[in-house]
Parts: structure tokens; sequence; C-alpha cells
């Protein structure tokens, strides 16, 4: 496809010429060019794009009778399931801004998500709702609705669906208009709300089409969270906007999803490497008809080579794309080719067409091909900035260019390595753990003097989480557990705490010294 520069928020970007404005613009295509093909399998619920785009309509409809608005923010704290995609395909076309919530947060969390973003409504499953704030705590918050059951205080989601209006009137969505706010860790401990605009998410579903061969013909598995950018944006909405089909995956377990890829011969995934993993773990995956498994893209962390080699060796039609991408940047930045040879397999792939990358040294000064530095990310895909959070978006933006904390090299070919993590972050199975928002957790034990967290090495999960603790008085190890369960989504819980005599090890200044923690992981030579 033809690119051209453009500006957009003030920046001058690379965009496809040909291309439409919005991802409501993109599922409408979709569902008039087939509108009896399969657009969503949800367990035994099966919708083409004809009763989807209807549903969508009605839903639509409903939440316009109940006072909402282009701009109105409204949350989902729902897990993989139909009513997620429906929600966030009546939000898009309204152009009432998504805010997707992981069901794993615990309340402090969510209450704060739901004020720094001033929701006016929130869709929650029927589990979750002993996790929501009390009414007084959340005053923007007037309208919730729950799904999967009943729940106190929340209308069934399915009352959405009825308005007493025949038509309603409604603004246009422009493609710089917000499409979803999605709220990463942040370092200080507090998450920031990243921007997603139609404009980058319409550029990342078309980098995903071209780089992968994704059409109408594709039937893809949604297995990872729904709510993170890879779930949003890789998956379900890039595959709706091309007119593929949608397979939802409520929970991912191994031989599930194997059955689920034969069942309803799946060709495209993107999951983290673990998962291919624990796939081939299953001791009885050559049983398996996997044939019509084309597309087999993963992220968020590295794949082993054994890994990669085993799958190729098991499913010789597939081809693997490695993509480094983040939330920030609206899912993908590089993508591996399929026709990389096995000596990149150390490398995240080539820079898409819409994107910009830049290796930078601490100077400001650009280094030279092959050497690392940090890599600062520009293009029509890089979020404008975060929700109301002007400090964030100084500290992580400069001239145009996202600041991603990921250490990385281009060499003179155009591939993309990444060395190491400028931030200090844990990566479990492709979970981004912040370990400065686990310490913030921690250090209110009233047993805890001192404590830092670090990843340390798992074979299927990639990273742990580990929390080393200095305490003032008696505690132990499931009592902080249970403290930080209660605060924290369950996959950044440590899964394990060491006690430390003393003090934590800090250099003469009084910086803590992480990197003298994570040798305390290491085997000691024999």
């Amino acid at each position: 496809m033809m690119i051209r520069r453009e500006l957009h928020f003030g920046r001058v970007v690379p965009c496809f010429s040909d291309r439409l404005p919005t991802i409501d613009a993109t599922f409408r295509a979709a569902a008039a060019a087939g509108p009896a093909a399969p657009a969503v399998i949800d367990g035994t619920s099966r919708l083409s794009y004809g009763e989807l785009d209807q549903r969508v309509e009605a839903l639509a409809r409903g939440l316009t009778a109940r006072g909402l608005r282009k701009g109105h923010r409204l949350a989902t704290l729902i897990g993989n399931r139909l009513a997620f995609v429906e929600l966030s395909l009546a939000c898009a076309r309204l152009g009432i801004i998504h805010v997707p919530l992981n069901t794993r947060q615990r309340r402090p969390e969510i209450e704060y998500a739901l004020n720094q973003c001033g929701a006016a409504a929130i869709v929650h499953e029927a589990a979750s709702g002993a996790e929501l704030p009390d009414p007084g705590a959340v005053p923007d918050l007037r309208l919730r609705y729950v799904v999967g059951g009943s729940f106190a205080g929340s209308e069934p989601y399915e009352r959405l669906f009825e308005s007493p209006a025949a038509d309603v009137s409604r603004a246009g969505v422009d493609e710089e208009d917000p499409f979803a706010i999605l709220y990463t860790s942040g370092t200080t401990g507090r998450p920031k709300g990243a921007v997603l605009s139609n404009l980058g998410a319409v550029h990342s579903c078309l980098n995903y089409h071209h780089a992968m061969g994704l059409g109408p013909a594709d039937r893809m598995i949604l297995a990872v969270p729904a709510a993170h950018v890879t779930g949003l944006i890789a998956i379900v909405h890039a595959i709706l906007s091309v007119g593929g089909c949608l397979i939802i995956m409520s929970q991912f377990k191994a031989r599930a999803f194997l059955e689920l890829v034969e069942r309803e011969r799946a060709t495209a995934t993107l999951i983290v490497p673990a998962m291919y993993n624990l796939c081939l773990l299953d001791p009885e995956f050559d049983r398996f008809d996997l044939s019509s498994w084309k597309v087999g893209a993963f992220g968020g962390a590295p794949m082993p080579e054994a890994t990669a080699r085993r799958m190729r060796e098991k499913c010789p039609l597939m081809a693997l794309f490695n993509v480094y991408g983040s939330t920030e940047t609206t899912s993908p930045v590089t993508v591996l080719p399929r026709d990389a040879g096995p000596d990149r397999l150390d490398s995240v792939g080539v820079v898409l067409p819409t994107v910009d990358v830049r290796v930078m040294g601490d100077d400001g000064r650009e280094v030279p091909a092959g050497e690392p530095g940090e890599l600062w990310i520009a293009g029509s895909t890089v979020v404008p900035g975060y929700w109301q959070n002007a400090e964030a978006d100084e500290t992580a933006f400069a001239g145009g260019y996202w600041k991603s904390g990921d250490i990385g090299s281009i060499d003179a070919e155009g591939f993309v390595r990444i060395v190491d993590r400028k931030k200090d972050m844990i990566n479990r199975a492709g979970y981004k753990i912040y370990s400065a928002e686990v310490e913030d957790v921690l250090t209110y034990h009233p047993s805890v003097t001192e404590v830092a967290v670090v990843g340390y090495p798992d074979p299927v999960l990639g990273e742990r989480v580990q929390a080393f603790v200095v305490v003032h008085r008696e505690t132990n190890e499931g009592e902080l557990q249970r403290f930080c369960a209660e605060r924290l989504s369950d996959y950044k819980v440590p899964d394990r705490f060491i006690f430390v005599d003393g003090a934590l090890p800090r250099n003469p200044n009084g910086k803590l010294l992480k990197n003298a923690l994570r040798r305390w992981n290491e085997p000691t030579p024999a």
C-alpha cells in the first residue's frame, strides 16, 4: 500500500494513503461485504456479520437512550466474551471511549482508573461485582450493568439493548477521536491511561493484515485477555476489520486450546511463547489435526529457540511471526517476516511501514547502526498521549517520539533486537509488571520496613515475581501474599518472598542495587 506523510496530533507521521477513517467504518465495510459470513464464535453462540451489526446498532441505541454521548467513557470489567466485542464496537460507533479493565484487577486499581478517566458507565462480570468501588467513591459513575449473572446495584446487560427511541441522533466520529483508554502500569506505581485513537487502531489493524497476510478466510482465536492491547487490537479488531472470524476462548487451557483449533479449523493465533510451550507439553499433542493453523504469531516475551524449533517440526505449515509492540504504540512496532532465516531468531523483526524507530543515546543523539540505545518510536500508531496526565506526557514523549524504555539496536539490514529493559519491569508470560507498583503496595503492610521486587527466571512463564523484604515484626509469606492479593491483580502478587536480615543492598548514594538482588537468584558455581 502507498505511504504518505500526514500531520496528526501536531506530528508528521507515515500513513497508509488508502484507508478507512475509523474502527466503526472498517467493521461496517466488512459487514456490508459479507453479511452472512461468520463473525464471532463464543462457545455455542455464533453470529454472522449481519447479526453482529444488528446487535451493535441496538446496543448503540440503548447506550444513547441512557444519556451516553461521544467523548463519554464507558469501562468494561469483563473477560473474553461476546459482550466485550459488542461493547467495543458500539462505543466505536458512537465515539464513546471504551476503557477496558482486566478482571484480575482489584478494587483499589479499579477505583483509581474509574476516577482518573471519569467513567460514566461500567459493564462488569457478576463475579467481579465485589471488586467494584462503592458509589460514593466513584461519583462520576452513574450506570452499572452486569453480565454472566446478577449483582445488586447493577442492571442486566441485555437491558441495554432495549431502547424506546426509534432512532437517535449522534455526532460524527473522526479518525483523530479517541477510541479507547488502556491503563498501563507506571514506574511510579500509578497507572497511566494511554489514549488510543481511531487513526492508530486502524493503522495497526492494516499493519497486521499486511504483515501476516490476514484476510476474510481467516479464523483467529482470542486466547489472551481482550482487555489488553494485544487482544483488543491485534486480535478482536484486526480480524473483524478484514472480515474474518473471531473465535473467543474465555480462558486459556492448553488442551482446550488444541481442541478448539482442531474443531473450528482456526488459521491464526497471537499468544505468548509460554502458551505455545504449554501446548507442546501436552502428551497428546500429536493426535490433534492442526493443519489449518497457518499463522502462529507471538509477542510479549522472547520465544525460546527450542520452542520455535519444535513448533516448526510439529506444524510445518505454520509461519511463526514475532511481534514487538506496546500499549503506547497501539500494539505492533515490528514483525519478524515469515521468510526470515534461522539466524534472525534473536530479532523481533523489521519496523512496520507506518512506524519510525530511532535508537537514541542518553545524550539525545542517534547512535550508529548496530549499536544499542533506547528505542524511540513514532508513527501513526503511537498514542497522542496519556489521559489528563501532562506530567507523564512530558516524561514519555520527545520530538513526536515515544521513549519506550527498551534498550535495543537496529542492524544494517533493518532488523531490530531488544537487548535489555531500561524500565524496571517484570515480564510474566506476557503480562508486564512494574516493580514499583508491587513495592508501593507492600510498603503499606504494617510489618514491612523495606522492600524490593525483582523477577526471577521461570522455564514456562519466562519470569516470576519475587519480593525481598526487611521486616520489623513477625509476619510470613502467606500473610504478605494475601495482603497483596487484596490490592493487586493476581499475576502481580509475588510468587515468593525472601526475608532479609539487616538492610537491602545499596550503593554509597543510597540507590537500591537490584542487580545484586537478581544475582542472589543465580545458582552458585559448583
